[in-house]
């Protein structure tokens, strides 16, 4: 905990010293995170315990975007951290309707094995407060393209007062990484923070419910 309390207040000074730069780019911007409970796909990555995150974003006029994000993870042996580079196009069709495709490639450099990097091809279409979406395997040890693909569909219901609910469903199904997998969440969002709740089913056999609490904040650079 300790570990991880310094983590959290070395990135929130380091993301203060680069807002308060003398000259800002436009479209560039910063995240950082912290959770109870760094979960991808209903999956655990960090055993349970809390994870700390941050990540850099360009954003042009055109829909293009390029990014890179760090978060703890420890799901293999000698794993500390997953690092995260990724890019593709989003944009909207018209006030109803958008889209988003693009690649990104997973890397834990500590690892020891050497074969948990993966990459994937991903796309989504966004209908108001609905989104579906799906990854594609393009690359990973022992694996070929198209090997997995998760398909996953979320909607989103307004509260008001910048509060909404997230209610997501995913499907996992291939040859490499993981079981085959369905999972669920529900999620509260508000100013930041998000408390949710997330159980999946491996191979049919379903699992414990899991409860998270996280925050995040977003810096315009």
């Amino acid at each position: 905990m300790k570990n991880i309390l310094t983590t959290i207040a070395l990135s929130t000074a380091l993301s203060a010293a680069v807002s308060t730069n003398a000259f800002a780019v436009e479209g560039l911007s910063a995240n950082v995170a912290a959770t109870s409970n760094y979960l991808w796909r209903g999956l655990e990555q960090t055993d349970g315990k809390a994870a700390v995150s941050g990540g850099i974003d360009y954003a042009a006029d055109s829909g293009f975007y390029v990014g890179t994000w760090a978060s703890t993870a420890n799901w293999a042996e000698g794993m500390t951290y997953e690092l995260d580079l990724y890019g593709g196009f989003s944009n909207a069709i018209n006030d109803d309707l958008s889209y988003d495709v693009g690649f990104i490639y997973f890397a834990y450099p500590d690892e020891t094995s050497g074969d948990a990097d993966f990459s994937e091809i991903y796309g989504s279409l966004s209908y108001k407060a609905l989104t579906v979406g799906v990854a594609v395997l393009t690359s990973g040890e022992g694996a070929d393209a198209g090997d997995t693909i998760y398909a996953n569909a979320d909607y989103s219901i307004d509260l008001g007062n910048e509060a909404d609910i997230t209610l997501h469903i995913g499907s996992y199904s291939g040859d490499w990484l993981a079981d085959d997998s369905i999972d669920y969440s529900v999620s509260l969002n508000k100013a930041g923070f998000t408390f949710g709740a997330s159980a999946t089913d491996l191979d049919g056999a379903a699992g414990d419910v899991k409860v998270f609490v996280a925050y995040s904040l977003d810096i315009d650079l």
